[in-house]
């Protein structure tokens, strides 16, 4: 290969590279952003009946639980312990949606980590960097 035809090839892989950093950038400016907010977030649940508010953080880690005076009326413990626990439950997963929105807002579209939030599957989020990976490029 003659010195231009390197010339070319490492201007071309120096665009890419500037590229793909701009956009790592991009994403790590916005990262330190996303984790203030997630840490920040709080999502408080009722019961139907008003007698149970449970708040969640962004991991649906519990924060705290209220019960109102009236659960003292009904002397149900069990009714009130499934009370509880679906209010608990709504939470976390109002909790999940709120977190995944924000993820959301803050990664490439594409990027897979959303769809890895709504489903859990570490099979198909790796399955996707074996493909780039194997293709030996990096998706936007």
């Amino acid at each position: 290969m003659d010195e231009q035809a390197d010339r070319d090839v490492n201007r071309e892989l120096r665009a890419r590279f500037d590229d793909v950093y701009g956009q790592y950038q991009q994403l790590r400016s916005g990262l330190d952003t996303l984790q203030a907010r997630l840490a920040a977030l709080r999502v408080t649940r009722r019961s139907a009946d008003g007698q149970v508010t449970a708040t969640v953080g962004a991991q649906g880690q519990l924060i705290e639980v209220e019960l109102t005076s009236a659960i003292y009326r009904d002397r149900d413990a069990g009714a009130l312990g499934r009370k509880v626990t679906e209010t608990i439950r709504a939470a976390a997963t109002a909790a999940a949606d709120a977190t995944r929105d924000l993820v959301a807002e803050s990664m490439p579209a594409g990027s897979g980590t959303v769809d890895f939030l709504k489903t859990g599957d570490y099979a198909t989020l790796l399955g996707r960097a074996d493909a780039v990976i194997g293709k030996g490029e990096a998706k936007p």
